[in-house]
């Protein structure tokens, strides 16, 4: 892999996931490595998380399902880079990779898709596979039916559109890319839905052996999301929340501050805590951030 060829063009291959989101990421990552004069080709590969569709992800276990068989073709050397949504990526990763760029973030927020949450009237039904946005629904619309959703982005809204939901909660960075901003009824604050670890970010992953994968995809690297997600990702470290718990974290950068906000719920909603706090550190702020949650009744949570 990454040998140059004839013309001295490094070539790069590039792993990704086959849904319609995935491989836009990866063509556009693709597009930016090419202004950069490497060329690129592309191998799908299919994940555990593709080929469980029937299942909520909590019930099967979180960590890596979309990842571990990208990261097999990296330290097997049959691909050179691998493009994921940064929420997909465990915050552990095998040793020999390593997270080479964040490239600039798209819209972190959740999107609310189909009639507007003022006018959901009780018993109605939300589609959405996440715990984290399922228990800050049910905190705030008790009275509304909350119902499992799985499938990729353009499964989903044809299931909206057939009438199986009223409505459905996606991540607006998704529906950005796919040029179906068109569908957003409206953007959820993060006050109010606290989103997911790293949503919004891809996360360029590589080998840690300074090849021509890492080498080009380090150029991609945006600071600014760089210290955003890595305080967001220290704060998931520090919880060890996997799928399985609602977990929610929104950091901004301002300057050299960073400033992070996180929720930890009980998957009924029933019980939602909230903290925030600002800092130079992204580590740190995660780090004491999970620490004080922790420490103020998040361990309970976490422990059921």
């Amino acid at each position: 892999m990454g040998e140059h060829n004839i013309l001295n063009k490094p070539k790069i291959v590039i792993g990704s996931r086959g849904s319609a989101l995935a491989l836009w990421q990866a063509n556009h990552i693709a597009a930016e490595l090419a202004k950069l004069g490497a060329e690129t080709s592309l191998t799908i590969i299919k994940t555990t998380g593709d080929k469980i569709t029937d299942v909520p992800l909590a019930n099967v276990g979180g960590k890596g399902l979309f990842t571990k068989e990208i990261e097999e073709a990296l330290l097997d050397r049959s691909i050179d880079l691998a493009v994921h949504s940064l929420k997909d990526v465990p915050t552990a990763l095998p040793a020999g990779l390593t997270l080479a760029a964040f490239p600039p973030r798209e819209d972190p927020r959740d999107a609310w898709i189909g009639k507007p949450l003022a006018q959901m009237k009780a018993g109605e039904r939300v589609g959405t596979s996440s715990l984290r946005r399922a228990a800050q629904l049910k905190a705030l619309r008790p009275d509304l039916v909350i119902e499992n959703l799985r499938g990729n982005v353009d499964t989903r809204l044809r299931k909206l559109d057939e009438g199986q939901y009223d409505a459905i909660v996606l991540a607006a960075s998704g529906l950005k890319r796919l040029g179906w901003h068109e569908r957003i009824q409206e953007l959820i604050d993060p006050a109010v839905m606290c989103p997911a670890v790293g949503q919004g970010s891809l996360a360029i992953e590589t080998r840690e052996d300074d090849g021509v994968g890492y080498e080009f995809a380090k150029k991609l690297d945006d600071a600014t999301t760089r210290a955003a997600v890595t305080a967001e990702r220290s704060l998931l470290a520090t919880l060890e929340g996997g799928c399985q718990v609602p977990i929610g974290a929104h950091a901004t950068v301002h300057g050299t501050t960073i400033h992070l906000q996180a929720i930890v719920a009980s998957v009924d909603g029933s019980r939602i805590m909230r903290d925030s706090m600002s800092g130079n550190d992204a580590i740190a702020v995660g780090r004491i951030l999970g620490e004080r949650l922790l420490n103020a009744g998040a361990r309970e949570i976490l422990g059921r």
